[in-house]
């Protein structure tokens, strides 16, 4: 049965590889066809995405909400073809789809031997993105990522991620992992608004209004190995182009207080999704513990 099962993820991985070939301009046909059958059809999640977006948005109007909910599908749909065409598209175009800013951010603070963590978002295309992070430099370029439940997948989607030198660690096994680099200049990025199975919930903080357990990762790794602490801020120029900037905020974390790198990166994103919300992951169940079962 197990080897059936493997079969058929090797088949699917297959047809989206073909499906990664097409021309952005035809990934984009699709992605009108996959808006359609998500909110229409299939009303995928829909339940969860309208109060996800009512709880945020207390202040909005039910058609604001309305708007944002039509917004986020339609995007959706685009970050599905896109996150495909990750599996096969060249540098050249992974460079002028995806423009950074200010990459001279990175050098300026490797010559002060310095590391760097980027705080990212489930927020525009990330996965493009991170993929993207990897042209910035030839230095140690580490992806922090949750383990998927399938083996297979989660390496063929590792190896995908990995295209341009990322070297990506699981989140168990994060410290090890640094410290093994403790001599050596590493760029990270880990993504920071990642829901922690109800055990290891150690910090809960108001994030879009609501009760929300978050990760401490980033600021004790960021003090562990005294690393500036940036996030990584990516936005949409328009259909299938972005654009990102490495925004500092924190230099010295050492000298920070308890959670004041935490609340500097979730307070920066929940900035960013109030600003433009429709291009958040409001599909996914973010607030899946109710505050008694958080504080329990």
């Amino acid at each position: 049965m197990a080897a059936i099962k493997q079969l058929w993820v090797k088949f699917c991985v297959s047809i989206l590889y073909l499906i990664s070939l097409l021309p952005f301009w035809a990934l984009y046909l699709l992605s009108d066809v996959i808006y359609v059958i998500l909110f229409y059809l299939v009303r995928y999640r829909r339940q969860v995405v309208h109060n996800n977006l009512v709880n945020s948005f207390p202040e909005k109007s039910l058609a604001e909400i309305s708007t944002i909910e039509k917004q986020y599908y339609h995007y959706l749909g685009d970050l599905l073809v896109e996150t495909l065409k990750m599996i096969t598209i060249s540098e050249k175009s992974l460079r002028k789809r995806m423009q950074p800013t200010n990459p001279e951010l990175v050098n300026h603070y490797f010559a002060q031997g310095r590391s760097i963590i980027a705080a990212a978002g489930h927020y525009c295309n990330w996965e493009l993105a991170i993929l993207g992070f990897s042209l910035l430099t030839t230095e140690k370029r580490v992806i922090v990522y949750k383990p998927l439940s399938n083996a297979w997948v989660n390496d063929y989607v590792n190896q995908v991620r990995a295209r341009y030198g990322a070297i990506m660690v699981a989140m168990k096994q994060t410290l090890r992992t640094f410290v093994s680099y403790r001599n050596d200049l590493t760029f990270s990025v880990l993504v920071s608004d990642q829901t922690p199975v109800r055990h290891e919930i150690n910090y809960v903080t108001t994030f879009l209004n609501q009760p929300t357990p978050v990760f401490l990762g980033i600021e004790k790794l960021a003090k562990m190995i005294d690393a500036v602490v940036i996030f990584y801020k990516i936005e949409r120029v328009k259909r299938g182009y972005y654009r990102f900037t490495m925004v500092p905020l924190i230099e010295q974390p050492k000298q920070t207080a308890e959670h004041e790198i935490t609340e500097a990166h979730v307070r920066f994103l929940e900035q960013i999704i109030r600003d433009k919300p429709q291009y958040w992951l409001w599909s996914h169940r973010r607030w899946k513990y109710k505050p008694e079962e958080i504080n329990a």
